[in-house]
């Protein structure tokens, strides 16, 4: 019956695809793991709406959401093979094109919404020409908001976690072994495997934005979260060169254009549905741990003293690292001057005009 319903819906897929790839001049298959009727997926649904339109309907985007056509590393492989030609994708997918992506999110690095911002405009461009000379054209950035420690019983510091059975996704070997010899106990799945994993207690314990943990309902079967920001997680909206290519060129321009415009959109309101995702979530039981300065002390000598002598230059090279975090010292250097003038007592305008004239 299961094998009889896969080959019947692959039938409708394909007679589908047939009929858009006769009646328009470019069908574009999208694929994310965002859930149906999501943020993530309503502003893929605009895109698609507005590619339609400036184009007179000749370029056609298909959205499959909620990990139908697979989790970020499916989609990629797909993309690869010509299968799909797009995705919406979180940093950590993009790692399987180039993993020099996953220093944005080196955990405790980048801490407030302001700095990741003026991180990825610095950036930004360089990630896009590396990823585009890998063959995949990125059309504009997103956030998910910020990763937290969702489990079964409360994570307050690194000893907790490593009494829960941890949800990991993805394949770094690196990642996955420096987590089992710090002394955690990482299970490797999907993210499409998440859920059900959680009911059968395979895993206690994952990692993701409030958002998420809402959207999949995951939090249901882990209800606690670690108030620490662990990291940002970043995402981009990319497709294969191949098909921007094949969009006529005079288009190209206003298709990115309001490709960033909705990636705008969905910055801004990240930070908004992280607060609002915790708040649904404390409605029905969640409960949100503030960690204490020693407990803070500890998450910070994990990252600086194990974390980082694996990562740097081994999951991501040192040069990416440094390009970042001359960015954020750039940035709090500007912030740092700016509270200073702030600070600074007001002078009025007699005596400043008095001051003036001092020196004639």
């Amino acid at each position: 019956m299961g094998v009889n319903r896969f080959i019947i819906s692959f039938l409708i897929s394909l007679s589908i695809s047939f009929l858009f790839t006769s009646s328009h001049g470019q069908v574009i298959k999208l694929g994310t793991v965002a859930p149906v009727g999501s943020q993530w997926h309503k502003a893929l649904q605009e895109l698609a709406q507005e590619w339609k339109y400036l184009s007179d309907g000749k370029v056609v985007i298909q959205i499959y959401a909620g990990g139908i056509a697979g989790d970020d590393p499916d989609l990629i492989r797909k993309m690869r093979t010509d299968q799909i030609q797009a995705a919406a994708l979180a940093t950590s997918g993009i790692a399987y094109i180039y993993p020099d992506i996953t220093a944005l999110t080196f955990p405790n690095n980048i801490k407030t919404d302001e700095e990741l911002r003026y991180i990825i405009k610095k950036v930004g461009p360089f990630y896009e020409k590396q990823i585009y000379e890998k063959g995949f054209k990125i059309l504009c950035w997103t956030n998910a908001g910020w990763v937290h420690f969702f489990s079964k019983k409360p994570v307050d510091n690194p000893d907790d976690l490593k009494e829960q059975k941890l949800f990991f996704w993805g394949s770094e070997s690196n990642y996955f072994d420096l987590l089992k010899k710090s002394g955690f106990n990482p299970v490797p799945l999907s993210v499409t495997d998440l859920l059900p994993s959680l009911q059968t207690g395979l895993v206690t314990a994952f990692a993701a934005p409030p958002q998420a943990a809402l959207a999949f309902q995951w939090y249901s079967l882990a209800p606690n979260m670690c108030s620490l920001r662990w990291q940002p997680l970043p995402g981009v909206v990319v497709l294969t060169n191949k098909a921007w290519k094949k969009i006529p060129k005079k288009l190209r321009p206003e298709f990115e254009k309001r490709a960033k415009r909705i990636g705008e959109r969905i910055w801004k309101e990240a930070v908004n549905l992280d607060n609002e995702a915790i708040e649904v979530m404390k409605k029905h039981d969640l409960k949100v741990s503030l960690i204490t300065p020693k407990d803070l002390a500890k998450w910070e000598k994990l990252i600086n003293d194990v974390g980082a002598p694996v990562l740097v230059g081994h999951r991501f090279s040192q040069e990416t690292f440094d390009k970042i975090n001359a960015a954020l010292k750039e940035y709090r250097e500007q912030l740092r001057k700016i509270d200073s003038l702030k600070s600074e007592p007001l002078v009025s305008y007699k005596g400043r005009a008095a001051s003036l004239k001092a020196p004639l």
